[in-house]
């Protein structure tokens, strides 16, 4: 595909907000009342990194970006 680049960047965009939210939510499901929150924060980073990296990844295979 031949797009123009604030149409790649808003789908960039997209992909960033999408893996912001999976990952706040697996923070949240991976915290527990009584432990601290240190832990339930790195796990929601590193889902948030792999969720970008996948979402790159495949649209880039696919010619989208």
């Amino acid at each position: 595909m031949n797009l123009s680049l604030g149409v790649k960047v808003l789908i960039f965009v997209i992909c960033f907000l999408f893996s912001v939210i999976v990952g706040i939510a697996a923070a949240l499901i991976n915290h527990k009342p009584t432990a601290p929150k240190g832990p339930a924060f790195l796990y929601g980073g590193g889902v948030f990194g792999g969720s970008l990296t996948l979402c790159l990844v495949v649209l880039t295979s696919l010619g989208v970006l």
